[in-house]
Formats: C-alpha cells, sequence, structure tokens
C-alpha cells in the first residue's frame, strides 16, 4: 500500500496492518512522512504487536561447569502469555535449547535483528565464523565468514550492515568490516582512527555508530562507519553490567548500582538520572531490553538466605521524554522463575517478527 494512502485510513486499520510490517522497518517508514512516524511510534501498535505475540527477549546465562571448568551457555525467552491479558503484561520465562554449534568459541559477540541472532566468534580464540539463529525455526545455519581472524572486537547494527571493529592486530587493511543484511556477504569498512575498540564490556549502536563501552577505561567510543572516525565521552565512574546497557529510540541507558537508571544526553554531554523511578529497587546483575514499546528491565535476587537459586524478577519501565529530561514509569514487579545462583548474566536480546 503506498504511503500516501494512510492518512485516509482510520487509525485503527493502519496500526493493525502496521503492526504485521516487521519491526526492523520502522525507521524506514518513519522517514518516509510525518504521518507513519506518529503511526509507528504510537504504543497502539504495541499492543496490537503484543496480542499477535511479535517479540521475545533471548536471555542468557552463563555458568562454569564444575567438572570441565568450562563456561556454559543457558539460554531462556521471555514472552508474552496470555493474549486475552496483554494490558496486565503477563509474560513467561523458559528455558530452550539453544545449542551453539562451535564448541570452541566461549564468548561469542552476539546481535540480533528481527528474527535471527547472528553469533560472531572470536573471544579468547581469534576466529572469523559466523553462525546465524532462525528464532522462527529454532536452527542455526552457518554465514560466510570474516575476511581475517578477530578475538575481542565490537560488534552493532548500523542500517542493514553489522559492523565487526577492531580484534585484529596483524591486519592493517581489515580494522574494520561490515556484513550487508541484503547481499549476505563481508566487506572492508573505513579504519577507526582510535585503537580502543576492542577489549570493550559492551557494544551498542547509537546515532548510527557503533559504541563500545569500556568499564576498565570508563569511556565510550564510538566509530562512524561512514569514515571512520571516532568519538569517545566519559562513563560515570561507577558500578556497572554488561547486560545492564541497552539504547530505545535512539537514547543509551545504562544502570548504575549506584545512581540507578541514567541516560547519556548528547545535547549537553553528560549523563543524567531518569525522572520517576526512586521506587526501583536498587540491585545487582540486571539485564534490559526493549519489549513492546518499554524497557523490560530484569534482575535477579535471593529468595531466601542460603538459597541455591536465584529469583529472577521483571519490570516494565515506560520512558517519555518531558521539559525535565526523560521521566519514567515502572510497573509492578513480576517474578519469572529461578535459576542457579552461579548463574551470571550474559546476553539479553530483543528479537522481533
Amino acid at each position: 500500500m503506498a504511503p500516501s494512502l494512510f492518512p485516509s485510513l482510520h487509525k485503527d486499520i493502519a496500526w493493525h496492518i502496521l503492526a504485521r510490517v516487521p519491526k526492523r522497518s520502522y525507521p524506514i517508514l518513519s522517514c518516509v512522512s510525518m504521518n507513519l512516524r506518529s503511526l509507528v511510534r504510537s504504543p497502539e501498535i504495541q499492543k496490537i504487536r503484543s496480542l499477535l505475540r511479535k517479540d521475545s527477549l533471548y536471555i542468557c546465562f552463563l555458568h562454569t561447569d564444575k567438572t570441565s571448568g568450562v563456561e556454559v551457555p543457558n539460554w531462556f525467552t521471555l514472552t508474552r502469555t496470555d493474549e486475552n491479558k496483554v494490558d496486565e503484561g503477563m509474560n513467561q520465562f523458559v528455558s530452550i535449547d539453544l545449542l551453539f554449534p562451535d564448541h570452541d568459541e566461549i564468548m561469542p559477540s552476539v546481535i540480533a535483528n528481527g528474527p535471527e541472532i547472528f553469533f560472531i566468534s572470536g573471544s579468547f580464540i581469534p576466529s572469523s565464523t559466523l553462525w546465524i539463529f532462525d528464532s522462527r525455526t529454532g536452527e542455526f545455519r552457518q554465514g560466510p565468514n570474516m575476511k581475517v581472524e578477530r578475538s575481542f572486537k565490537s560488534v552493532g547494527l548500523v542500517g542493514s550492515k553489522i559492523y565487526v571493529v577492531g580484534g585484529c592486530m596483524k591486519d592493517e587493511v581489515h580494522k574494520a568490516e561490515s556484513f550487508d543484511l541484503k547481499t549476505l556477504t563481508w566487506e572492508p569498512a573505513p579504519s577507526p582512527d582510535k585503537e580502543r575498540l576492542s577489549f570493550s564490556t559492551a557494544d551498542v549502536s547509537l546515532d548510527r555508530k557503533v559504541c563500545a563501552l569500556m568499564s576498565g577505561g570508563v569511556i565510550t567510543v564510538c566509530y562512524d562507519p561512514s569514515d571512520g572516525s571516532c568519538d569517545v565521552f566519559d562513563l560515570p565512574k561507577h558500578k556497572w553490567w554488561k547486560t545492564g546497557v541497552c539504547v530505545m529510540d535512539n537514547v543509551l541507558y545504562v544502570y548504575y548500582g549506584r545512581f540507578g537508571l541514567m541516560w547519556y544526553d548528547t545535547e549537553l554531554k553528560l549523563w543524567r538520572v531518569v525522572n520517576g523511578l526512586d521506587d526501583l529497587k536498587k540491585v545487582r546483575s540486571i539485564a534490559m531490553a526493549e519489549y513492546y514499546g518499554k524497557m523490560a528491565f530484569l534482575w535477579r535476587d535471593f529468595a531466601c538466605v542460603g538459597s541455591a537459586t536465584k529469583e529472577v524478577w521483571c519490570r516494565m519501565i515506560g520512558l517519555e521524554r518531558s521539559e525535565g529530561g526523560i521521566d519514567g514509569t515502572a510497573e509492578a514487579a513480576q517474578l519469572m522463575g529461578s535459576v542457579p545462583c552461579e548463574y551470571r548474566l550474559q546476553h539479553c536480546l530483543s528479537v522481533s517478527e
């Protein structure tokens, strides 16, 4: 349907049509017209997608096998349960069999695009291997290899390309490369003008740049794939977690144990606390991701002193711009389930159709 026909449609009809469009196409639709931008950003779209059960979270915990000493991943999904209880925010937390085929890779870089999750090998052992998991079929397929082997690189999704930066000290030509999601091919990308894009704690995509958050240097380095230039800004010097980082509506959020949920104001170039979340429990070992237009905020907590398991809790947080910055509204906490105490959060990905 031509975009020019949408203004003549009743909003309810337009919402139901757009809710069935792949979510990864929403940024493109937002650029077509102000009307389409308003429609795809409407909370009604998220309610309809929730009824259709279009979105889910994929959450990975790591634990160390006591016999072999090897790090073992344990995957769970967070999905809507009863379509008749969408306004109650009912979700289910389920363990799934997601067996990564590369048994030599302990901590691959992981990034989601639509219904697919891309596993890019190369952490402790350099690798050029790419595996792609399709959440619709539950199956892996091997993608084409990168041009060079890498370890401890930074990754990010910008437009229709996955960029991999750093992690290969011996190859001056391929400091960065990109994987085209349309042609399924790797190609060279502009070399970064800074060498600090390896060994990042967390990677995000912000302002069409690949941003590597460094807990060691307490900085963020943002690589611009259009020309290789890099910007740097500081992080608050307090405890944060690898999975306690996410970007929503092109805003970077980081959870700090001392300050709570913070966001980076790119205009003022400073970190600010999200308003209205004073009752958000100060917790450790948390994970965050976008889920039906809100932030899913998950954490682990002891069920009781001396327990061998930890409970996994979740609160949905609505975030809105205001004159005072960004206001947050947290829904009631929901107990999702429990995991063994030794499980550590490693990934939290938003997957959508």
